[in-house]
């Protein structure tokens, strides 16, 4: 673009047109104006941000970052440059290279409120509750109404399981009250706080106002389930009446009846929502995949031979409904096509290992059955730990319930991520399980670039996702899942029903590892069964679908997590 005498714009000429086109709401325009300015004024740190900034508008944040990188080339030494960078960078997830950049302005920064926020996001999102809290700590200590900071320190505090999380969060909320998130982070701090009443009428009131916020949806169904409620979805089916043009209702709706084995109702959820919402092919996927789960076979297969799209999730679960099917070869095909554009598909690998079962050959016993990937290993660790984590593990148990989508059917699991928790005596668990980890490693078959796991052998390991589970008979039972983001699953056992102690019968409360879920309807018995042991801890690849066999009475306690590479 050019000036009324031919000549290209300069840069003050550019941000005043970026700014006009702004105000008559042409983002595009102004975006334009911005790459033809930065193209003709490459040494201008100002229009490069403003580019970025416009970028960052338009949903490129590719492009974005490349924008304010430049200009942080330019003015190396200006923190809001950095700081737009490092927010450009978290929307493509790049949270290490948001550290590495705003460490280097971490003098200046740390009087600027904003640059403590931000860093404590990406800190939070890399699984670094300490170190969030610390720079949203600093952010408050600049800035103590600064809206981000507070609500990010609020749910950190939840997160940790700190005390103060409600009094954060009242805090959050005198500073922004309009904010439905904030108000879902009370509801949660009250019923963590065990003000039960209290964290539903919140709920109910979050849901009469945001029908469409489907994790206010999510959590208040939850409280419905932990109070014995048959109808626990009911808050879907009243928010998609008041939102009839939102999917997204429906959907979480369909998803959450069969997280918790009502598949069928899961699939009528679906076949109405295609009705209402004919251009979201989603709908028929769904239908078709719980209806499969649901043992309506034919269903499942007219709902599937009717889709159109090509995806990898279809692939994927199509292949699930081809194993229900005995059509083995078909199953296999569509795991190919799926591990043709993600090769280390947890998901895949796990119904691959099923189907390779079943036709026979070296290729199962490779991937699941080698000597040292099934482990059983006693937990690294001072005499009397296990003792003080249950007495500890009890009190949270205490005030935790059954989630929703889980494996879980019956008893109790722990809120939230355990080990981002701030007792000293889980941190302890913590460097004892990562002691038992190497041991497992050190006993692992050599590595295989070629494996699912074997090719993370020799990677940096680290922990993610960390619960506790507390059952208490009555058929209590962890249904046959696999979890999917991690390469290792665990279950370290701290207490045992006496049932479980017997070699003979039922097996009662055992680990079967690599038993398929009962969905699939096949005959195959797990590859192993683990009678568990008190201060043990069972390792295996995520590959292999487990659970746990109902008990009788008395009470079972777990500490499970994922292993994921650093």
């Amino acid at each position: 673009m050019s000036g009324v005498s031919g000549e290209p714009l300069s840069a003050a000429e550019a941000m005043v047109r970026i700014r006009m086109a702004m105000q008559q709401g042409d983002l595009p325009g102004a975006r334009t104006i911005a790459e033809t300015g930065t193209n003709a004024h490459p040494g201008d740190g100002a229009l490069a941000d403003a580019a970025g900034d416009l970028a960052l508008k338009s949903g490129d944040a590719a492009a974005a970052a490349a924008h304010f990188a430049r200009a942080c080339a330019i003015e190396p030494g200006l923190i809001d440059y950095a700081l737009n960078h490092a927010i450009a960078l978290q929307q493509l997830n790049r949270h290490r290279d948001v550290i590495a950049l705003l460490t280097t302005h971490e003098k200046v920064g740390r009087l600027v409120a904003r640059y403590g926020s931000v860093r404590a996001l990406s800190h939070r999102s890399l699984a670094e509750p300490t170190q969030a809290a610390h720079w949203y700590d600093a952010a408050l200590a600049v800035e103590p109404s600064h809206p981000r900071a507070l609500h990010g320190r609020a749910r950190v505090a939840i997160e940790r399981g700190e005390p103060d999380a409600l009094a954060r969060f009242d805090a959050a909320l005198g500073v922004n009250p309009g904010d439905a998130d904030l108000w879902l982070g009370k509801a949660q701090a009250l019923d963590v706080a065990g003000d039960i009443a209290g964290a539903r009428a919140v709920a109910e009131q979050i849901c009469a106002q945001a029908p469409g916020f489907t994790a206010a949806l999510s959590f208040l169904s939850g409280l419905k389930l932990a109070a014995g409620e048959e109808d626990f979805t009911a808050p879907f089916a009243q928010a998609a009446a008041k939102a009839p043009q939102d999917p997204n209702i429906v959907a979480t709706h369909s998803e959450t009846l069969a997280g918790l084995d009502h598949a069928a109702q899961a699939a009528d959820v679906a076949a109405q929502a295609r009705l209402r919402f004919p251009n979201e092919p989603h709908f028929a996927l769904l239908e078709a995949i719980h209806a499969g789960s649901a043992g309506d076979w034919d269903r499942a297969e007219a709902v599937f031979a009717s889709l159109s799209v090509q995806s990898p999730t279809r692939a994927l679960h199509e292949a699930r409904h081809r194993i229900r099917g005995g059509q083995m070869e078909q199953a296999d095909a569509l795991l190919k096509q799926v591990l043709s554009g993600d090769p280390w598909n947890i998901s895949a690998w796990a119904l691959r290992g099923i189907v390779w079962r079943l036709s026979g050959g070296a290729r199962a016993d490779w991937l699941h059955e080698q000597e040292g990937l099934v482990q059983l290993r006693p937990l690294v660790g001072r005499d009397g730990l296990i003792a003080d984590v249950v007495d500890e593990l009890r009190r949270l148990h205490a005030g935790s319930a059954m989630p929703l989508g889980q494996s879980l059917r019956g008893g109790t699991q722990t809120r939230g991520i355990l080990f981002h928790r701030t007792e000293p005596l889980l941190a302890e668990l913590h460097e004892a399980i990562a002691g038992t980890l190497e041991e497992y490693r050190a006993d692992m078959p050599a590595r295989d670039d070629t494996h699912p796991l074997l090719r993370q052998r020799d990677a940096q390991w680290q922990l993610a996702g960390s619960w506790s589970v507390r059952l208490t008979g009555g058929g209590d039972h962890h249904t046959a899942h696999i979890h999917p983001q991690g390469i290792i699953s665990s279950a370290l056992y701290l207490v045992v029903p006496d049932d479980a102690h017997s070699e003979s019968g039922d097996h009662e409360g055992w680990l079967e590892v690599g038993r398929p879920p009962t969905d699939l309807a096949l005959d195959l018995p797990p590859i192993r069964s683990i009678k568990p042991q008190v201060g043990h801890l069972a390792l295996f690849p995520s590959t292999l679908y487990h659970g746990t066999t109902p008990f009788g009475s008395a009470e079972r306690m777990t500490v499970a997590f994922d292993v994921v590479t650093a």
